[in-house]
């Protein structure tokens, strides 16, 4: 939003005002529209997982993001969109709209310092026009997409004892761009959703790879990790971001990653591959020691067969494979090959 308060609508400037009071009790706002909302509508609580400590702020956060961007259309249609398209999967209905708007105002109007009838009707406007481009979208969605995709997962290559590397097998067809990420679902979490990012570019096989890394408290990841078999199924969500190669441009390219930051990067490389480009790309594959490189031979096996590719190991502190350090340090010291320029693709952390 703009920082000058004139360059904001009567709408926008009264929603501004109210995020700005409620943002210092933020958390106490988020369970109180929580308790309306499955008091009011207890049927609504079958659409969230059962543990809701990460869930939490999220629905909230989101409407809150999107009425705080009323005054850019591009920008709000852009972020609803998406929203929109991501929330089908939940099960997500026009129906729903009414009684999250209730619960909204429900909260605002408790925590809100100067919560007045001006400020109600802006928020009971500004929520009924993101709530009908929200289904409008949903709508156009639902013409030409399913609200997820069941997946068998054909393989697990475990690389080490907290990585894996699966490959799915999506029920139909599953569109997406090298650099692009999804949302995973287990069977054995349900309701709960994680992104991981695709390992490699659309294949004509239409298989799918994604590269897992169990955390510590991550439900999903460590499920799919070490609890995941060839033969389970999985749900996937629509795909999404904006991490992807111009080919309309010969720029060299850049991109950074560490850990299982390399899948996204792993799929741009076979992208710009297959387009059969010969721009120059570097990659710096960052790491704290060697058994963080666990993909290495695979991208120096890319190395060795795309000469226009060159992969370099950065380290925090020295390890095998000739690495350099520190990751950021090497990256920004980087020079495009004489005659070319650099376009910085991504600082890879997703997955």
């Amino acid at each position: 939003m703009p920082g000058d308060e004139t360059l904001r609508s009567p709408d926008a400037a009264l929603i501004h005002r109210t995020l700005t009071e409620i943002a210092p009790v933020a958390d106490r706002a988020t369970s109180y529209f929580y308790a309306l909302l499955f008091v009011r509508h207890p049927e609504l609580r079958a659409l969230f997982p059962a543990a809701m400590d990460t869930q939490r702020d999220r629905l909230l956060r989101a409407i809150l993001t999107a009425a705080d961007r009323m005054d850019n259309p591009a920008a709000l249609a852009e972020y609803l969109g998406g929203l929109a398209r991501a929330h089908r999967k939940y099960g997500t209905l026009p129906t729903h709209y009414p009684a999250v708007g209730e619960a909204l105002l429900g909260a605002l109007s408790r925590y809100a310092v100067t919560w007045d009838g001006a400020a109600e009707a802006a928020w009971i406007r500004t929520y009924t026009a993101l709530s009908q481009i929200m289904i409008d979208a949903a709508a156009e969605d639902e013409e030409r997409a399913p609200a997820w995709w069941v997946a068998e997962i054909v393989s697990h290559d475990l690389r080490r004892p907290d990585i894996a590397i699966l490959t799915l097998r999506p029920d139909q067809a599953y569109p997406f761009l090298a650099g692009q990420y999804t949302a995973l679902e287990t069977p054995w979490w349900p309701r709960i959703w994680r992104h991981y990012s695709f390992a490699s570019a659309p294949r004509p096989d239409g298989l799918l790879t994604f590269h897992i890394k169990a955390v510590p408290a991550g439900w999903v990841s460590s499920a799919l990790v070490h609890r995941a078999r060839p033969g389970d199924v999985l749900r996937l969500g629509p795909p999404a971001g904006s991490m992807t190669v111009d080919h309309t441009t010969h720029n060299g390219l850049l991109c950074l990653g560490g850990g299982t930051g390399i899948a996204p990067i792993k799929a741009l490389v076979e992208d710009v591959a297959e387009h059969g480009d010969r721009r120059p790309m570097q990659v710096f594959y960052g790491a704290r020691s060697d058994r963080d490189l666990y993909d290495i031979d695979t991208m120096l096996r890319l190395q060795q067969t795309f000469p226009w590719l060159a992969v370099r190991p950065v380290g925090l502190r020295r390890v095998g494979q000739g690495t350099e350090g520190p990751l950021a340090r090497r990256g920004a010291r980087a020079r495009p090959a004489r005659g070319t320029s650099t376009t910085p693709i991504s600082r890879a952390r997703r997955g």
